[in-house]
């Protein structure tokens, strides 16, 4: 019996997954518990294992398409077994197999597909075998529904020998039909580029480098990076503090018989926890025309992840103790780090901390996540002297810089939060206490 299997739905906020990755083609057995295929969503990387037990029939989708969720990605059971029931593609994208036979009477020249250039219509299989095969997707005749290119049109153009090489795809120049390139591509030299002669200089044969498609994750990193500076007003303050009762505190509870490990950084966050609690500004989000404040603080915490950059949320971070906070935050962040971390904690919070202090940043620049008003980064600890009693002494001195939205709230209130976060981490026996 065939069974379809879907593109899993990885928290309530995730409406498409990307196959990054088969690992099972057509015909292979399968058996329970093999890796089907890799998938992403904009936050996470994840593997779909079978549930049963039989011959992989049929693939719907390529490496790096975009599939809705819950939705039909193969097909595993007995050989011979029909699967056409089960294919859930959009309808533009089925006729470029299951019409595939139309106007197979009608020759298309070199000349009529350039005529016909222009559409932007282009469905996402069409557009991932132009990438693959350095096809001028505006040489396409779009013979899909609507006036779309789809995959059959660019096939024709490989029949038609209409190439490009990678460089002069990414020129954004208009393209020749056929160029000086290997198979008659077009090259850059084709398109009028300029040649430089470097005098006295040999210059090397071919350039050594590498093309890697970039994760999804890394896409979604930097746009949400370009989008937090282009629509926010970002001013950063940066003090420090004397780190002396923290340190010594972390000494006691490492060598205490306290299942939790608690650093150095649970202790800024439980002490941010705290203060903010005093400035709502801090802990809101900025809507344009609306402040929306949270009655509790919601901590984002920034994990390095071999995937990029993950913020998974440690919600209710207020009301939790210090070893409490310290299981939170480690439980996110291996979650996240090992890739399994459901997207909705991936959201929903009301403030961040990031800690460059470990790789020695003395001072930094942290980035908004929009529509947060407030991100803090934490720094190393350097030694640092002060005069007490008429006496030069040394302290152990740890900065903090704080990035915050000067459209949501000004420069003083936001000095005022990092200048009683400052003394609440200097006293924070006393902040336990509260």
């Amino acid at each position: 019996m065939a069974i379809p299997v879907i593109m899993p739905r990885q928290g309530q906020s995730v409406e498409s997954c990307i196959v990054t990755k088969w690992h099972k083609e057509v015909g292979e057995k399968v058996v329970v518990g093999d890796v089907l295929f890799s998938y992403e969503t904009d936050k996470a990387s994840f593997e779909e294992e079978a549930t049963v037990e039989g011959t992989m029939l049929v693939k719907f989708y390529e490496e790096w398409d975009d599939v809705p969720c819950l939705i039909n990605v193969c097909v595993i059971g007995n050989e011979g077994e029909s699967t056409s029931e089960f294919d859930q593609r959009d309808a533009d994208e089925v006729v470029e197999e299951d019409t595939a036979s139309k106007d197979t009477n009608k020759e298309v020249t070199t000349e009529e597909v350039i005529i016909s250039s222009g559409s932007d219509k282009v469905s996402p299989r069409a557009k991932n075998l132009a990438s693959k095969l350095n096809i001028d997707i505006s040489k396409a005749q779009a013979t899909g529904p609507n006036g779309r290119v789809i995959e059959r049109d660019i096939l024709k153009l490989k029949e038609l020998g209409i190439y490009a090489t990678s460089a002069a795809l990414s020129s954004g120049e208009k393209l020749q039909t056929s160029g000086t390139g290997i198979g008659g591509r077009m090259a850059v030299d084709d398109i009028g580029a300029v040649t430089t002669q470097v005098t006295g200089v040999e210059l090397p044969s071919e350039l050594g480098y590498r093309d890697e498609k970039i994760p999804n994750i890394r896409k979604m990193i930097s746009k949400a990076m370009s989008n937090s500076l282009q629509t926010t007003s970002q001013v950063t303050l940066t003090a420090s503090f004397d780190a002396t009762e923290i340190v010594a505190l972390r000494k006691k509870l490492k060598a205490s018989d306290i299942e939790v490990n608690v650093t150095l950084n649970d202790m800024i966050i439980f002490a941010v926890s705290r203060v903010l609690k005093n400035h709502a500004a801090l802990n809101a989000h900025f809507l344009g025309d609306t402040m929306r404040y949270f009655d509790h603080v919601h901590m984002g915490i920034a994990v390095d992840t071999e995937r990029g950059l993950l913020v998974p949320t440690v919600f209710n971070a207020d009301i939790r103790s210090l070893v409490s906070v310290a299981a939170a935050v480690k439980e996110v962040a291996i979650q996240a780090k090992e890739g399994i971390i459901n997207p909705d904690l991936l959201s929903g919070a009301s403030f961040t901390i990031t800690n460059l202090g470990t790789f020695g940043i003395e001072s930094f620049t942290p980035v908004l996540n929009p529509p947060q008003t407030g991100i803090l980064g934490v720094n190393t600890i350097t030694q640092r002297v002060k005069e007490i009693d008429g006496e030069l002494v040394t302290y152990p001195s740890m900065g903090l810089s704080l990035t915050f939205d000067h459209g949501a709230l000004d420069g003083a209130p936001a000095a005022r939060f990092l200048q009683e976060l400052n003394k609440a981490l200097e006293n924070f026996t006393i902040l336990l206490m509260q």
